[in-house]
């Protein structure tokens, strides 16, 4: 159903003649003529009777108005729905207790006005192809795989460089260090059941053994964080990284010991990707808020890829 032929209907209705319909929507009566005879043919009944003094509704006519005047309203609604600034902000933060929806939080503390949609999405094929289709406004991911550079209509920002740590359990060999270097973890077991191949995490961590001659053991099914924290907890032998900023909780008599490593702090390095044409208002204050939260970040003394994303 035609939607102008439709308002002005509507629009006869309310200005009770033809001509007067034809300067409300500023074209000519000849083409409210035409416009509404080509819904009357849609419908295949008689709207209107003219008289002499103008046009009346007939009783389908006086049928049909109601749900006329609803049909405007749903096509004003669904304009509404797509309009820059009048829909959530759309962010992808990987995961729920990452340090990127850390950063996501502050960002509503400080614009709880802007209204959020945080989603979850697994690797970066899956985030960019999202970004493209206008499925979601911005990502935040870590790095890009070597050999799949970024799409050109896709932009990215350098945000967070998030320093690991290691966690063990209190029967560790290292459970008792306050801090550890990148050497001192030659030799020991960090299970990651977490890293899959192929993603974007993965090739962060197959740098990390390769720089340094790590032992990153990713067997076993995943089964959460929490079992993860168990096994970590009742096992001496091994022991996992963690972003500094990741939010977990586990029972206090796990005894679960989170140390700084160092010389050098090995990085995990967040960035903000987006489609180069997305206007959402939203997404200025977003990129404006985390260029801010970056400004005169230390990053000496720590490692990250050679082939992360620019910064």
């Amino acid at each position: 159903m035609d939607l102008d032929a439709v308002r002005t209907f509507v629009t006869v209705v309310d200005t009770g003649q033809f001509q007067h319909a034809a300067v409300d929507l500023s074209i000519t009566q000849q083409a409210v003529s035409k416009r509404i005879a080509g819904l009357e043919k849609d419908l295949a009944v008689r709207l209107f009777t003219r008289t002499a003094r103008g046009a009346e509704l007939t009783i389908d006519g006086q049928a049909f108005l109601p749900h006329a005047r609803e049909l405007l309203r749903v096509a004003e609604r669904a304009v509404a729905s797509v309009l820059p600034g009048s829909r959530p902000l759309r962010v992808d933060v990987i995961a729920s207790r990452s340090g990127a929806s850390g950063l996501m939080r502050g960002f509503h503390r400080v614009y709880p006005e802007i209204e959020l949609d945080v989603v979850m999405l697994f690797d970066i094929e899956t985030a960019v192809a999202a970004i493209r289709s206008g499925a979601i406004d911005a990502s935040f991911r870590a790095v890009t795989v070597p050999g799949r550079p970024l799409p050109e209509d896709i932009e990215s920002v350098w945000v967070l460089d998030e320093a690991l740590q290691l966690l063990t359990g209190p029967a560790h060999a290292l459970a008792g260090a306050r801090s550890v270097t990148v050497a001192q973890l030659a030799g020991h077991r960090i299970w990651m059941p977490g890293i899959v191949p192929g993603t974007e995490w993965a090739a962060y961590y197959d740098d990390l053994v390769a720089e340094f001659g790590l032992t990153i053991e990713a067997t076993g099914p995943n089964f959460g964080s929490d079992a993860l924290l168990d096994t970590i907890a009742d096992t001496p032998a091994l022991a996992t990284f963690m972003g500094e900023q990741t939010r977990l909780v586990w029972p206090a008599d796990h005894g679960l010991r989170r140390i700084p490593v160092t010389d050098p702090t090995p990085v995990y390095p967040h960035s903000l990707l987006w489609h180069r044409d997305n206007p959402h208002p939203g997404l200025v204050t977003l990129r404006a808020h985390l260029a801010a939260a970056a400004a005169g970040h230390d990053t000496a003394g720590t490692w990250v890829p050679g082939w992360a994303i620019p910064r």
